[in-house]
């Protein structure tokens, strides 16, 4: 039966998508928190200094500046490259997965998580280029007409590698522009600053709401999405076959593509939830951010940390079931050899913590949601040290035998990435709306006419 709704109660949902406009548009306007955005954004730019003075050694020096050697000749370069593109995955999963099966809780995070995507992957893409050595060459990796007709190797991982990691940026800055553009014009209507007019104004692409704007959006907008969720699966199983298509102990495994596309989405959840709690207390978003939301965090939390945990355990099952001698040496040397500290820390890290979310108290409350997510970056940067490092530092040549010790300039170029991240992340959360507000209102307004009809 449906109920009868008075003129007053549509002013007043006016209102309250009004206020939800002006609250996410004021933030850009009128920043409240300039004090502490300038102390974080310091923080970043010398983090930012750091990378450049250790991209500069590494160039002028070459690769020998770093520890890599033979047998571990991928040190840290590649594993905080499968690091950073992990925590990239959990954007696109929020907002393009959860965007085509219409789930509207997404509405609240998808922007800053999309933004976090964005600047992770950049983090990734840059090791491959410094690992090269010669980085100026990295064309090379692309099929292009050459005057010696030298064409990449289509069969190496590390060709496709490049496709994918290029295809799947492209296609994020693509999804997440265009999910932005609304919001930029509704930030353009309701400054009063020249500047601001016009830069906002410039980005919006002369958007005006109208039906033709929407529907051409709404087209443009889902057709990304349905592109960038298979994405998300093509890259990190891509990045897995760099080490299931080698013939390493430990690494040859046809477990290693969805072991890495859970742990990616893992890491990515844990680093999203770290932000949205961050942000909700930063600017007072708990009327849009709910706990709702972190209680739905949490859950996706836990369960792809408890799928990540199945492939911990189906390592172990199958190296022991194949008795492989040299694969139950890897396996040895992980649980007790000179790198042993990496899996343990990747195990208690990563699933120690992440079983007080069984509990609805523990994901809903910002703090233990916040420690358990930085728990889990941890475990995931000792579970790719420890697949890289546990695998190659005894093969299967005793005499090739030795240790890898990431040098200064590597530590320091992994702390500087951090800059990397964090200083387009802080101008994102500056100058554009963090939080979609338009969607957030449909999901409001599809709400309200559901309990007219009821």
């Amino acid at each position: 039966m449906t109920q009868q709704v008075s003129p007053g109660a549509h002013g007043s949902s006016l209102n309250r998508y009004a206020a939800i406009t002006g609250e996410i548009t004021q933030i850009p306007i009128s920043f409240p928190q300039r004090r502490n955005w300038w102390i974080a954004f310091a923080f970043a730019l010398t983090l930012l200094l750091i990378f450049f003075v250790s991209a500069i050694v590494v160039f002028w020096n070459g690769v020998g500046v770093w520890g890599i050697n033979i047998p571990v000749n991928w040190g840290l370069a590649i594993s905080n490259y499968i690091w950073w593109l992990g925590i990239g995955h959990a954007g696109t999963l929020i907002s393009a997965m959860l965007l085509l099966m219409n789930e509207h809780w997404r509405n609240a995070l998808n922007r800053f998580a999309e933004a976090m995507t964005l600047f992770a992957v950049v983090c990734a893409g840059l090791y491959p280029i410094l690992h090269l050595g010669r980085f100026w060459y990295f064309y090379w990796m692309a099929p292009y007409p050459n005057t010696m007709n030298i064409w990449p190797q289509f069969k190496s991982p590390l060709t496709w590698d490049f496709f994918a990691v290029l295809t799947y940026l492209i296609v994020s800055v693509l999804f997440w522009y265009i999910g932005v553009i609304p919001d930029l014009a509704a930030t353009r209507d309701r400054t009063q600053k020249r500047r601001q007019q016009v830069f906002y104004g410039l980005f919006a692409l002369g958007w005006r709401g109208s039906a033709r704007h929407w529907a051409r959006w709404q087209q443009a907008y889902r057709l990304t999405a349905a592109i960038a969720v298979p994405l998300v699966v093509s890259v990190h199983s891509e990045v897995s076959l760099l080490f299931a298509a080698g013939p390493i102990p430990g690494w040859n495994s046809t477990v290693f593509p969805p072991y890495f596309v859970l742990g990616a989405a893992f890491s990515g959840f844990a680093v999203v939830s770290m932000i949205a709690t961050v942000l909700r207390y930063a600017f007072d978003l708990e009327d849009l951010v709910t706990a709702r939301h972190l209680d739905l965090l949490g859950k996706l939390l836990l369960a792809s940390g408890l799928m990540t945990s199945y492939g911990y355990i189906s390592e172990v099952f199958f190296t022991l079931y194949s008795g492989v001698q040299h694969d139950v040496l890897t396996l040895q040397h992980r649980l007790g050899g000179t790198y042993a500290w990496s899996y343990w820390g990747a195990v208690i890290c990563n699933f120690v913590p992440l079983q007080l979310l069984w509990w609805h108290n523990i994901r809903t409350n910002p703090l233990p949601l916040f420690l358990i997510g930085l728990s889990v970056t941890v475990g995931m940067w000792c579970e790719r040290y420890m697949l890289l490092v546990t695998a190659l530092y005894k093969d299967y040549l005793v005499s090739s035998w030795g240790e890898y010790h990431a040098s200064f300039w590597e530590w320091s170029l992994y702390i500087g990435t951090l800059g990397v991240f964090l200083v387009p992340f802080l101008l994102f959360v500056r100058f554009l709306p963090m939080i979609s507000s338009f969607e957030i209102k449909e999901a409001l307004y599809e709400e309200e006419e559901r309990g007219r009809d009821a």
